[in-house]
C-alpha cells in the first residue's frame, strides 16, 4: 500500500505525486522523491523496481521478508534492512523496513508493523536546512527513529524483570520464575539480533569509505551509532541481570530441596529409632527378658515415645524440622 510519495526541492515539500509521475521529477537539480510503502504487494514492488532501477536481488529480499538486518550497496544505491520492534502487551512484535537510498530518491517499505514514520517526515520537514542534504538525511532520520524505539522496549523488559525478581524468594514460585526469566532472555535476544548487524553497518557510514549518498552526514550517523551502542549496552546489562536472576532462582530451588531433604532425613531417623526398638522387642526368642512381664508392652511404647520426642526436639533445635 502506498503511504505517500512526495517531491522535495531544496529541502522543502513541493507536492504529492503518484508513483507513475516519479519519472518526470527524477534527475532534476536539488530535487528528490520520498516514497513510503506499507506491506507492499508484488505489483507495487515491481512498479518501484522499474521506477527507481532497483537491483533484483534487493527486491527479492524485500519480497521474501524475514531478513537479517543488513546494509548493502548496489552501484549508487544503498540498501538497508532494519527490524522494527513493537511491544504488544508483554510480547515483542518484529516488523521490518527496507530502505533504498539513491542520489535523488529514498524509498522505505515497511512490513508487519503498525507504527509508521509520520513523525519522522514531520520532523524532517521542520528542518529544511538539514533536509537539503537530500535522501541521505532522510535515511538518517529514519534510522534514528527506528533506533529510538528500541530503548522503551528495554525499559519495559527491565520492569518485567523487576516483577520476576520480587517473586524469587517466594516459596513454590521457582518453576514459574524460571519460565518467565527464559522468556525475558528470548526477548532480549530479539533486540540483540536487531541491533548487532546494524551497528556493523552504521559504523561504516562515518569512517573509512563512505557511500556517496551519505558522504556529508558522517556526524549524524556517528550519533546513530552512539545510540545503537547505548541500546546494545542496555540490552547486555538486562541479559546479565536475567542470567544472575536465573542463577539465584536455581540456588533457591537447591536450598528448598535441601530443606525438604533435611526434613525427610530427620523423620526417617525418628522412625528408624522406633523401628529398631520395635524390632528388638519383636524377635520373640524364648528366653528373651521382659517377654512375660506384664508392664513390658507399656514400657516399650513409652521408651519409643521418649526416644521419638527427644530426637524430634533435637532436630527442631538444629533447624531440620
Amino acid at each position: 500500500m502506498l503511504v505517500n510519495c512526495v517531491i522535495y526541492r531544496e529541502g522543502r515539500r513541493l507536492k504529492d505525486i503518484g508513483l507513475d509521475e516519479v519519472g518526470q521529477w527524477r534527475r532534476q537539480p536539488g530535487t528528490f522523491v520520498w516514497v513510503a510503502l506499507h506491506d507492499a504487494t508484488a505489483e507495487e514492488l515491481a512498479q518501484v523496481q522499474a521506477r527507481f532501477d532497483l537491483h533484483e536481488l534487493a527486491i527479492e529480499d524485500v519480497r521474501k521478508g524475514n531478513q537479517r538486518p543488513k546494509m548493502e550497496e548496489y552501484d549508487d544505491v544503498l540498501f538497508v534492512i532494519m527490524h522494527l520492534l513493537e511491544m504488544e502487551g508483554t510480547e515483542i512484535n518484529v516488523g521490518e523496513v527496507a530502505i533504498f537510498v539513491g542520489e535523488d530518491f529514498v524509498l522505505s517499505i515497511r512490513s508487519r508493523c503498525s507504527e509508521g514514520f509520520f513523525g519522522v517526515r514531520a520532523r524532517a520537514e521542520r528542518e529544511p536546512d538539514l533536509l537539503r542534504h537530500g535522501p541521505g538525511y532522510v535515511f538518517y532520520a529514519l534510522a534514528d527513529a527506528i533506533v529510538d524505539r528500541y530503548l522503551p522496549i528495554i525499559d519495559k523488559l527491565e520492569t518485567q524483570l523487576e516483577d520476576v525478581e520480587a517473586k524469587i524468594f517466594v516459596t513454590g514460585a521457582a518453576r514459574e520464575n524460571v519460565r518467565e526469566l527464559y522468556t525475558l532472555k528470548q526477548k532480549v535476544m530479539i533486540i540483540r539480533h536487531a541491533i548487532v548487524p546494524v551497528i556493523e553497518g552504521i559504523d561504516k557510514l562515518h569512517g573509512g569509505r563512505v557511500p556517496r549518498v551519505v558522504q556529508e552526514l558522517g556526524e549524524y550517523f556517528r550519533d546513530v551509532f552512539d545510540h545503537l551502542y547505548r541500546v546494545q549496552a542496555s540490552a547486555e546489562a538486562v541479559r546479565e541481570m536475567i542470567i544472575t536472576a536465573i542463577n539465584v532462582n536455581l540456588a533457591m530451588v537447591t536450598i528448598d530441596q535441601s530443606e525438604v531433604a533435611k526434613r525427610l532425613a530427620a523423620w526417617a531417623a525418628i522412625f528408624a529409632a522406633m523401628t529398631t526398638l520395635a524390632g528388638i522387642w519383636g524377635m520373640n526368642f524364648e528366653h528373651m527378658p521382659e517377654l512375660k512381664w506384664q508392664l513390658g508392652y507399656p514400657l516399650a511404647i513409652g521408651v519409643m515415645t521418649v526416644v521419638a520426642w527427644y530426637l524430634h526436639r533435637r532436630f527442631r533445635k538444629a533447624g531440620w524440622l
